[in-house]
């Protein structure tokens, strides 16, 4: 199933509109196996992986994630979508997914996130698919969403706040890095 977004479709659905331009058009599908294979290309880049553990991943790593997502979606009606632009370029993924860690952050809650290739950042396709997740997970029934964000990740922070999440609170990681969860209500 895909979704588009554009800015105009931001005021129908009472959801926040980010000023000065408008966001591009992006399609959400649940993963394929395939898309593990482009997940592997489009984020083997040291800059994508910065706030991820710093390297790249194994493609065995994206198949058993895509294959979790699908799982996701079956039991949810959302997931970690593989994003596409007009064209059907894998840009990279964004959804919502049960908090995966037991012992640490917001268990028992559900988690919003994105991560897209180098080339694809500073053109509003995290914000825009962003937007559609919280539309997708609203209508899910699902009643707020946290973002899990590494502080020193000024882009993703800028998504937060760009789709009207707010500061919830600042925590130290397992690993001594410093996070913001972020909160969005419906």
């Amino acid at each position: 199933m895909g979704s588009l977004c554009r800015s105009t479709d931001q005021r129908a659905e009472g959801l926040p509109v980010t000023a000065h331009r408008a966001l591009p058009v992006v399609r959400l599908r649940v993963p394929t196996h395939e898309d593990a294979i482009a997940w592997h290309r489009v984020f083997d880049d040291p800059d994508v992986m910065e706030f991820h553990g710093g390297a790249s991943a194994e493609l065995s790593v994206y198949e058993e994630l895509t294959a979790r997502q699908r799982k996701h979606d079956a039991e949810h009606g959302f997931c970690f979508w593989t994003m596409l632009d007009e064209d059907d370029e894998v840009l990279g993924f964004t959804g919502a997914q049960p908090w995966p860690h037991a012992t640490w952050g917001p268990v028992g809650e559900i988690e919003i996130g994105w991560r897209l290739g180098r080339r694809h950042w500073g053109r509003g396709y995290a914000t825009a698919a962003a937007l559609v997740t919280l539309e997708r997970v609203r209508a899910a029934g699902v009643p707020s969403v946290v973002a899990m964000v590494d502080a020193r990740n000024e882009r993703s922070v800028g998504v937060t706040r760009r789709i009207g999440m707010e500061l919830e609170e600042r925590y130290e990681l397992p690993d001594g890095r410093k996070g913001m969860r972020f909160r969005s209500r419906f």
